[in-house]
């Protein structure tokens, strides 16, 4: 097939046979064109799959359970094209094609039909499984959307905790009916007791629509009947960084859907609410962000906002403001960093909760030239102040200091910085923890403490990874310069070894009563913790004759404290049950 297309007589056919990289890999191309993070606790250990597509459009499914280190789960393409072949490439009516391997007309559609573009993954389902005993049971489940080149929808099942890639289920094939499909995201809308979902798909040309997904078996998800069209004119301007957001209508008080793209140097968006007369589309464009094309939008859901850039380096943020029908974006101008003057930026990503953004960015024209080899580098900018930190993580709905990484960070840099913990915010915490007496935010006072105490050690004086240099050469005139200075210098010397001891001497006082203070914290933790374990054991556990719980001497070590009423409770009821 190779020879009879790459020397085909006809130019047209021979061109675009030898154009196409997927049909013509002229070398292997090592890289990836794109990645997509599943929702959390996907894997055996809690963690996230990562969908990977290589320059060499090959797709397959990865987890990580150490640093750095990734393992192969499935290579979904492999697992699609044997499904292609058993069904003889035929489309989803299994209407068998008519055409032979000699058509390049039929080549093509073969190759289309299996070369990826975009995947996405979708929010975790719950659905019903009748057991061998007949018996129904909750099973957790996640779909990968696969956006194919010639517009194919392709859905992966994975059962979760998803571990062994033979487990991997295809799930159901969609014809969107796009041309050229360019981008992929998924549509998920939640509102009382009606949930829906679908596939927002962007074209090249212009057209962006959301394709109905069924989701059979998951409780409470209905389906839309008919394709929903959002932007319907063929403009020849591409749909790139499709980006959905859930909200809630501050004038309605109703859920909402913020559909956001990226449309050459404009920002497309559009407001999706249901109401009893049925799905209201409002749609617009913003002009006048870029003067270059947009290469990257993200969206922090904190507080939504919309961050573009483009090429140059400039990044815009748009705030969404409601009205009665429609949307108005407040443009601010994010500040320009010094060190990307000349760069050129290839994309942009915004942290969980909107404390950081990431930037990739290469060289730029140097000496008039594009350069042979680039170099790429990522940027961190933040967006938030520590007192803005602290404020979020104080009043943190989640409770959870795992899901606030990246606005602990903040709070994190300020303290080694500046070495102590903010009067305001230690303040604020020893009275919430006062009112409130909550694990969250006693775990939150160890990790201030932790951090404090990291500062104040002193900074490695030797690395392990620089080389250790051997004896050097030294002339015996510099060593008699040398004497006739160091006499001037020893009382120097002597004056300034005197100011380093005494300012070591209160390091060492400030670090010993650090480490009293992260002693208590924990000490508290680890009663809590306890008393939590007690608690369970001694409400879980059905109490008959001679029935006898160890407990390690943990209810001893609890009653040490006398003012620690919780642990007089375990204790009485320990002996309660010892006496019966």
């Amino acid at each position: 097939m190779m020879e009879t297309f790459s020397t085909h007589p006809d130019a047209t056919v021979r061109q675009v046979f030898l154009a196409d990289k997927a049909m013509n890999p002229s070398l292997a191309v090592k890289g990836i064109k794109y990645a997509s993070w599943s929702p959390l606790g996907c894997d055996s250990g809690g963690r996230c799959l990562l969908a990977c597509l290589t320059l060499d459009h090959r797709l397959t499914i990865h987890n990580s359970h150490k640093h750095l280190e990734w393992n192969m789960l499935v290579d979904l393409t492999r697992k699609y094209s044997e499904r292609l072949k058993g069904r003889g490439y035929a489309k989803k009516d299994n209407k068998q094609p008519q055409a032979n391997l000699a058509d390049f007309e039929e080549v093509q559609r073969r190759f289309c039909m299996q070369t990826p573009l975009r995947m996405e993954w979708s929010s975790v389902y719950t659905t019903k499984q009748v057991q061998p005993d007949n018996t129904g049971t909750d099973v957790e489940m996640v779909l990968l959307a696969v956006l194919m080149e010639n517009g194919d929808l392709v859905l992966w099942k994975f059962e979760l905790p998803f571990s062994n890639g033979a487990d991997v289920v295809f799930y159901d094939i969609i014809e969107s009916g796009v041309t050229r499909p360019s981008d992929l995201a998924w549509w998920e809308y939640e509102s009382a007791d009606r949930r829906m979902s679908g596939l927002i798909v962007g074209s090249e040309v212009g057209p962006v629509k959301i394709v109905p997904v069924s989701l059979s078996g998951v409780k409470g998800y209905f389906t839309l009947r008919h394709p929903v069209i959002l932007w319907k004119d063929c403009d020849e301007i591409a749909v790139e960084n499709i980006k959905c957001v859930p909200m809630i209508h501050p004038i309605h008080k109703s859920s909402c859907s913020l559909i956001v793209a990226s449309r050459g140097c404009y920002v497309f968006w559009c407001l999706l609410m249901i109401s009893p007369a049925g799905l209201n589309v409002h749609n617009s464009h913003v002009a006048g962000l870029h003067s270059l094309p947009v290469v990257s939008l993200a969206v922090s859901r904190q507080g939504v906002a919309v961050y573009t850039c483009s090429i140059d380096g400039w990044i815009k943020k748009l705030t969404p403001t409601f009205t009665e029908n429609t949307l108005i974006f407040k443009q601010e101008d994010m500040p320009h960093l010094e060190n990307l003057t000349g760069r050129r930026i290839h994309g942009i990503a915004v942290s969980r909760n909107g404390a950081y953004i990431g930037m990739v960015s290469t060289q730029g024209i140097v000496d008039g030239c594009h350069p042979i080899n680039r170099t790429y580098q990522v940027h961190f900018v933040s967006l938030k102040t520590p007192e803005t930190a602290a404020a979020l993580l104080l009043k943190s709905p989640a409770q959870n200091l795992y899901k606030m990484a990246d606005v602990l960070d903040i709070l994190r840099c300020d303290i080694l910085k500046t070495k102590c913990i903010p009067a305001s915010l230690q303040e604020e915490l020893d009275q919430r923890i006062q009112e409130a007496n909550s694990p969250y935010l006693w775990r939150f006072k160890l990790f201030l403490v932790r951090v404090l105490y990291q500062s104040l050690q002193s900074p490695p004086t030797s690395y392990r990874w620089k080389p250790t240099h051997g004896g050097t050469k030294v002339l015996i005139q510099d060593v008699e310069e040398e004497e006739e200075d160091g006499v001037d210098d020893n009382e120097e010397d002597v004056e300034s070894g005197g100011v380093k001891l005494e300012k070591e001497d209160n390091r060492e006082e400030q670090m010993a009563e650090v480490q009293a203070w992260i002693s208590s914290v924990e000490t508290h933790l680890m009663r809590e913790n306890m008393k939590k374990v007690l608690g369970v054991v001694y409400l879980n556990t059905w109490i008959t004759q001679n029935t006898s719980i160890p407990t390690c001497g943990l209810v001893d070590y609890l009653a040490k404290d006398s003012n620690d009423r919780a642990s007089e409770v375990k204790t009485q009821r320990r002996l309660i049950i010892t006496a019966s």
